[in-house]
Formats: structure tokens, C-alpha cells, sequence
């Protein structure tokens, strides 16, 4: 089997209500995604998506995902999509960095394998069942009051684990919020206290320290050395997430003791063939996951399902997906919904999302062909 052509388009993806994290410090209104469809010459199609979370989030947005992509996809033209280690290998040739763009092309690949074979991702990925994958709300940062009328929102439609943004430099206001939060939680739910690296060391220590909850707490400061420095010094657990790009950031996260659980994202660090690395060496140092993705449709939230439900259940957190969160849905009624706080990957060959091209109108570049 070889690559002769790959088709990119541009979809906006509205949210359904503006979005703010960090604090409230980054708002977010719009997504602008990229999917990618890999035609080989045996007439079957890999799809594949990459959503940077606006451009604010990550050093990452949708125009530089398609600028990479006119460096990486005709890099790929004639090489065999199911060898996956040398598909990557020469990704990186053609280009350092730029790991958005590689997990468009990596996940359509996976998808293409699957499609061989006959199998679903997550077989492909080492289960032997489709197992149920409970969900995690994403809180938008707001007052006390706001952010647990959001919660109970959530509940209403079957979430019971929560990830509640704060953070800032209203030591007071954080302290008000988490309080207010934990006091209103109902005992069979959870949450993570994410603070999308809003807090620099001093006032992380100065908040967690001054809380009843002992709950996760989600990349509280910037870097991997801060939050190092806070570990050692609250007593909650703490989760990293945007600090850990490559495998070797895991590794030394681990090395230092930084945490205690990491979210492993497809898009963040390049793709799911890294992302399966990095939950296997989580796996491996006994870490807790929440794997999900930055952003997308149904699509990407589904090929990082697939990885989620492949986890061990001990090492296995609940995990977010966007679409929940947009007013369009590019890829109706197809992969994993929302069903009373669970989703399930699908039995289907591949990811199982084979988008409408009709839908999506004429490609914004063809590579080959």
C-alpha cells in the first residue's frame, strides 16, 4: 500500500458559549481545525484532524497546522502508510516540530491500519474490549456561584467527574472557588482543579496550602520546574498537562517527582503512535491518565477514545471531549457521544468517523494525486 494523495480542508467550529481558562485570563469563541484525508493506491481513505485550542493555548493555530502540512504532505507521497514508526521518521525529517500537524497525518494512518486489518483502533491498541470511558466537564473560569451552576449543568447530563478552570492573581478569589466547589460537589462525583499554568509557584503554594480539597490539581505554574517546585510542597496531587510535549518531558517529570498523573493528548505531542509511547511508559511508572485531545470535532475526539479505552483502568482518568462543547458538528452522528457521563469507541475498522466530503465542500489544498 502507498500514499498517492492527501487532501486538506479548513472547517471553523464555533463553540456553543465563549470559553475562558487561565484564570480567565484566554478567552475562546472559535476553533480552527484541519482535517486531512490520505488516499492510497488501493483506493482506501485514512482521515485525520488537528484543532489547536485557538492560538493563545499552545505555541500552535490552524494556519501554521496547514503550513506545516504543505512541507510534511508531499514528504509522504508514495511511502506506506501502515509503517507507521518510518511514516513518523520521516515526518520529522521533513520537518522539526510541528506536532499538530503530524498527528493529522499519524492518526489518518492509524486509521488506514486499521482499516487492513479489519480492527478498531483500540484492538490495534492492545484491548480485547470496547470499554465504556467516563467523561470529564470542562468549567469555565467564573465566580463561585457561576461555576457550580456549571457543574450542576453537567450533572444534569450525566457527568460526574469535573475539571474546574481557576487561577490567577486573586489568591482570595481561588481559594473562594475551590471551597465553593468542594462544599457544593456531590460525594459520588470528582474534580480537577486546572489552572492552565496561571499561578507562579508562590501563589500556587499559598492557595493549595490554604484548602480543604484534596483533589488533582491540573499544571498549576508555566513550566516543568515550577511545578516540580510546588509538588514538593502541597498536599494534592498534582497532574501535568500543557509542560509535557515529548516523551522525553514525561521522563524527566518522572525523574523529578513532579506529579502523580499527566494528560496525554494525540495533537499535543505529535500523533497517536507518541501518544501510546507516552501512556506506556505512564502505564509503566503506575501514573494516572486522562487521554483526550486539545480540540476538534468528533473526530479527534474519537481516535484519542480509542487510546483511553485501551488503558488499564487503573491508570485510566476520565477524559474530555470537545465537540460536547461546539454549535457544528462536521462529523453527525458518527464516533463517540455523550451517553450518561460514558462514551464507547466504536467496532468499526479504524476510528470509525468517515467524514462527508460533500459536507466539507472542496479541499483547501491536494497534495499528489
Amino acid at each position: 500500500m502507498r500514499i498517492t494523495e492527501i487532501r486538506v480542508w479548513q472547517r471553523d467550529l464555533p463553540l456553543i458559549k465563549p470559553y475562558r481558562l487561565s484564570g480567565g485570563r484566554l478567552l475562546f469563541e472559535r476553533l480552527d481545525s484541519t482535517f486531512v484525508a490520505i488516499r492510497t493506491d488501493e483506493g482506501s481513505v485514512g482521515w485525520g484532524e488537528a484543532c489547536p485550542w485557538g492560538h493563545t493555548y499552545l505555541p500552535a493555530h490552524g494556519a501554521g497546522v496547514r503550513a506545516a502540512l504543505e512541507l510534511l504532505a508531499p514528504a509522504l507521497i508514495g511511502a506506506d502508510p501502515l509503517a507507521l514508526d518510518a511514516v513518523n521518521r520521516q515526518m520529522e525529517v521533513a520537518l522539526p516540530g510541528h506536532a499538530e500537524a503530524k498527528s493529522a497525518l499519524d492518526v489518518a494512518c492509524w486509521d488506514l491500519l486499521g482499516q487492513a486489518t479489519g480492527m478498531p483502533l483500540w484492538r490495534l491498541f492492545g484491548a480485547d474490549a470496547a470499554v465504556p470511558v467516563a467523561l470529564n466537564s470542562s468549567i469555565s473560569t467564573g465566580t463561585p456561584q457561576e461555576m457550580v451552576a456549571l457543574i450542576r449543568d453537567a450533572a444534569a447530563r450525566g457527568y460526574t467527574v469535573h475539571s474546574a478552570k481557576i487561577g490567577g492573581t486573586d489568591i482570595a478569589a481561588d481559594i473562594e472557588r475551590m471551597t465553593a466547589i468542594s462544599e457544593a460537589l456531590p460525594p459520588d462525583h470528582a474534580v480537577t482543579f486546572d489552572v492552565n499554568r496561571a499561578w507562579t509557584p508562590g501563589i500556587a503554594v499559598q492557595v493549595l496550602n490554604a484548602v480543604p480539597s484534596r483533589d488533582w490539581v491540573e499544571q498549576p505554574c508555566e513550566t516543568l520546574d515550577q511545578c516540580a517546585h510546588v509538588s514538593e510542597r502541597v498536599p494534592q496531587p498534582i497532574m501535568l498537562d500543557e509542560c509535557m510535549l515529548t516523551y522525553q518531558d514525561h521522563l524527566e517529570a518522572w525523574k523529578r517527582r513532579a506529579c502523580e498523573g499527566v494528560k496525554v493528548k494525540p495533537n499535543r505531542v505529535g500523533g497517536l503512535t507518541k501518544a501510546r509511547r507516552i501512556r506506556d511508559f505512564g502505564v509503566a511508572v503506575g501514573w494516572r491518565m486522562h487521554i483526550e485531545d486539545v480540540g476538534g470535532s468528533a473526530l479527534a475526539d474519537t481516535a484519542a477514545i480509542h487510546l483511553a479505552a485501551s488503558t488499564p483502568e487503573e491508570n485510566r482518568l476520565a477524559s474530555w471531549i470537545c465537540h460536547d462543547h461546539l454549535a457544528e458538528d462536521p462529523v453527525p452522528g458518527q464516533g463517540v457521544r455523550n451517553c450518561n457521563g460514558h462514551v464507547v469507541p466504536p467496532d468499526a475498522p479504524g476510528h470509525g468517523v468517515v467524514p462527508d466530503t460533500d459536507r466539507f465542500g472542496d479541499p483547501v489544498a491536494i497534495y499528489g494525486g
